[in-house]
This record gives C-alpha cells, structure tokens and sequence, in this order.
C-alpha cells in the first residue's frame, strides 16, 4: 500500500474525531489532504496568491482553534466545511483590509503603468493569474455576497448542492 492509498484511507470523520482529541497528525493529515483545494478555492476568491495563502493559513488555524466545538455531521469529506470557512476568513479579511488593499491595488496599477520589467518568470504567472482573477471577481462583484459563494463553491471547488449545504 503507497503512502497515497494510507492517507485516503482513512475517512476525514474518523480524522476529525481524532482532532477533537488534539491528535495533530492526524490534523496534518487533514491538512495535506485539503490544503491545495483549499488555497486554490482562497485564490480564486481573493486573486491574489499572497492573500490566498494567508487566507489558507487562516482557514487551517481557524479549525484547529474550534476543534473541540466542532463535530462534523457528515462522514464524508471535510471539504466543503473547510471551504465555508475559507469564505468566512476572506470576508473579515476583506472588511477589515479594504483601505490599505485599495492604496496597495493603486501603487501595483502604477508600477504596470511605468512598463518595469519582472524579471522572474513565475512572478510574472502569479500577478498575469491575479490581473486575470480580478476581471473574474469584477465580474462576480455583480452578485450578491451570497451568490458568489454558491458560484465558487460550486463551480470552481465543483461541490454538489447537497455538499454546497454543508459548506455554510
């Protein structure tokens, strides 16, 4: 049996339940498990790989924090939970970060503007993914709050309704 087929095959359940108990491989299980779903589901939130990853470092402190209030009522995956909160993360960060986060947007627009070259090819990815996810989120910013967490969670994390109900 590979290390993939152990990791998969324990239930995220019976993972959780062992987190209750404060059992922390068993919750770095959990979060190697979910982690890239997780920061991918943050990026296309946020459109920004530097908030994503906080957003996700956030979302993973977040439920080691309520572990002991938390009982998962669905055996199985701790997806769809995890998501929900990363959408509570990303909210009170975006109220409590608009300011700064406009005056930050303002500089990186002038900066494109003076023509600097970036010399780092996976820089350059990262701000062409976040100058393309904020056409995205522009465009999803029509949508109540609401909607937009119906249309990423199930479109881009590709949750079912019946998983969508779980997320939040």
């Amino acid at each position: 049996m590979t290390t993939t087929d152990l990791r998969t095959s324990v239930a995220d359940a019976e993972l959780w339940a062992r987190v209750h108990d404060g059992d922390g491989d068993a919750y770095a299980q959990l979060y190697r498990r979910h982690s890239d779903a997780v920061l991918t589901h943050c990026f296309r939130r946020t459109a920004a790989w530097d908030s994503a990853e906080d957003a996700t470092s956030m979302v993973f402190l977040e439920t080691w924090r309520l572990r002991k209030r938390v009982l998962v009522a669905d055996a199985g995956s701790l997806l769809p939970w995890l998501l929900g909160v990363a959408n509570n993360v990303i909210h009170r960060h975006r109220r409590s970060r608009a300011r700064p986060r406009r005056a930050l947007d303002r500089l990186h627009h002038l900066t494109e503007r003076a023509g600097e070259p970036d010399h780092a090819d996976f820089v350059a990815q990262r701000l062409a993914d976040e100058g393309r996810m904020r056409l995205v989120r522009e465009a999803l910013g029509h949508l109540s709050r609401t909607e937009q967490e119906a249309f990423t969670l199930c479109v881009w994390a590709e949750l079912s309704y019946v998983r969508l109900g779980h997320a939040g």
